[in-house]
């Protein structure tokens, strides 16, 4: 690591930006094992009512959201012998740990005739595991300005963090399907919550550690903003602090915007609709039931899309790292949108029941690929890829609100920004499960579909317009706000000279409103360094 005062660079070690990522990834573990399969959970194998165990996702959700800026600015109040972030990041995975098991193992054992306890336990477990991955989700976004400030480093973040997300999301959403093979657990019951309980549990503690390891370093009041006092941060000033950081404001639109599309787009029960309901041909040997494809077409359309994201990420970072993160956010989701036009189309030709107009790759019988799944694939795959390549990219953009915050007020708080951010963001995403279980409600279905449920009349409408109008909605959304966002590379090079000369002045005895005072341009610092 090298620091420069004269240009205000903090640098991160290179094991720092593979591993400090890994954080999110651990996180992520439960964004795949609770958020995509808890309304599953809940409806299946608990025999909860789907609208009451969907609306409790939104629920606790926004009760996640809520609880972000409590905890940002308890972690901005932290700095012990352990640090500011790493105690958040250890409580936050233990509360996880031990709810997922009480909720996911234990709670089925409670027998059908107490029903009450059931809906009792979902509501409490569920509740204790928002508070653990509020804790340890808060700390990804508020540790990023201290683990680097370099333009050319931020962007990198994104690439490793998604080998961290391959790492434990990736992970999940591979074994998700096959363990719910026919010749496993058979479907998303008991059994395969019992099998991907505990394999979520280790990953995410692993990614954790190795997270640790990354910001120990950093995690040190030597890179907490430019020194001085700083008095507490009361929650009704947080009103006051998005109002004046204009481009929090825009990137909470655009971070919003980006979870929304990928917290509906992969939700499990849109994903069953359309690599299962709709893949049905033939009867089956009672002649009741199609044949369902979704075994044959979930994992290696998951792999296309990250076999698609791959040249996507490296050109993301040449771009952000030639012209800032805004200008490579801006593009790719562009492509995206584009691509995502051809997917609608293909979606819209869509003929139920002929193998000539559905997706079909290969079955029993060997390799089935026909057209209509080539230029799916095509549309799919360049859409996914950029889309996913830029999916996390506002993480590392909340640093740099976080150290424009800095500059416009002198007042170092990553956790109220990282969380601020957060608190947005979860709100717009608590909506996805209310808003698939509202659209099946539409075409009269009460219960969540799964691989095995058969084709009903209207659910290619539903996965039309969840899985290609919401997120094109959402994509639409960010360009536009995005357009107006000022924190370009060049400029976030003279914020962080300014902070550098405020900080070298409080250093040498300066109160802060003197630093702030004297050094409010980078022309101020030209002319006194």
């Amino acid at each position: 690591m090298s620091e420069s005062n004269n240009t205000g660079l903090n640098r991160a070690k290179l094991y720092q930006l593979v591993l400090f990522p890994m954080n999110n990834g651990a996180t992520n573990v439960y964004f795949v094992l609770i958020l995509s399969y808890i309304a599953t959970f809940g409806n299946k194998v608990l025999g909860l009512a789907m609208v009451f165990a969907s609306f409790m996702v939104t629920g606790m959700r926004v009760f996640d959201a809520i609880t972000d800026p409590i905890i940002g600015a308890l972690m901005d109040k932290t700095n012990g012998k352990f640090g500011k972030f790493r105690p958040f990041m250890v409580i936050g995975n233990v509360t996880m740990a031990v709810s997922v098991v009480l909720l996911y193992m234990l709670t089925p054992l409670v027998p059908e005739s107490m029903m009450w306890l059931r809906y009792t336990l979902f509501i409490v477990l569920y509740a204790i595991w928002v508070l653990g991955y509020t804790f340890q989700t808060s700390v990804t976004r508020s540790a990023q300005p201290v683990l680097t400030n370099d333009p050319k480093q931020r962007p990198l973040f994104t690439v490793f963090n998604t080998v961290g997300s391959l790492a434990g999301m990736g992970v999940m959403q591979f074994l998700g399907p096959i363990i719910a093979g026919d010749n496993i657990a058979g479907d998303y019951n008991a059994t395969w919550f019992n099998i991907m309980t505990p394999i979520g549990i280790v990953v995410s503690i692993v990614l954790t550690v190795l997270a640790i390891i990354g910001i120990w370093e950093k995690d040190n009041s030597r890179y907490f903003g430019i020194g001085g006092e700083q008095e507490p941060v009361k929650i009704r000033e947080y009103v006051q602090i998005i109002k004046n950081n204009k481009p929090l404001q825009r990137l909470m639109v655009a971070g919003g915007g980006c979870k929304l599309a990928l917290a509906i787009a992969t939700n499990l029960t849109v994903l069953c609709m359309l690599y299962g309901c709709m893949t049905q041909f033939g009867l089956s040997a009672d002649g009741t039931v199609g044949l369902n494809r979704y075994d044959f077409l979930y994992l290696p359309m998951m792999v296309v899309g990250y076999v698609f994201s791959v040249p996507f990420f490296l050109m993301t970072v040449r771009t952000s790292q030639k012209h800032g993160q805004k200008k490579s956010l801006m593009t790719y989701v562009s492509v995206a949108f584009v691509c995502y036009i051809g997917v609608l189309a293909m979606l819209l030709l869509w003929r139920q029941g002929d193998p000539a107009w559905s997706l079909s790759l290969y079955d029993e019988t060997g390799i089935t690929v026909n057209l209509y799944t080539v230029l799916f694939v095509l549309f799919f795959g360049v859409g996914y890829g950029a889309y996913y390549a830029t999916a996390d990219m506002p993480i590392p953009m909340v640093a740099d609100c976080a150290d424009y915050e800095t500059y416009r007020s002198g007042k170092f708080i990553p956790g109220i920004m990282g969380t601020l951010f957060s608190l947005v963001d979860k709100l717009v995403s608590s909506l996805a499960a209310t808003v698939v279980s509202v659209a099946l409600l539409f075409i009269n279905i009460h219960d969540l579909p799964t691989k095995t449920t058969p084709y009903a009349d209207g659910m290619n409408w539903v996965v039309i317009a969840l899985f290609c109008l919401v997120p094109m909605v959402a994509w639409g959304a960010t360009l536009l706000a995005m357009k107006g966002y000022t924190l370009t590379g060049q400029r976030m090079k003279e914020i962080q000279a300014v902070n550098a000369a405020r900080k070298a002045g409080i250093a040498e005895g300066m109160s802060v409103e003197e630093a702030m005072e004297k050094w409010k341009t980078a022309e101020d610092v030209n002319v006194t360094k």
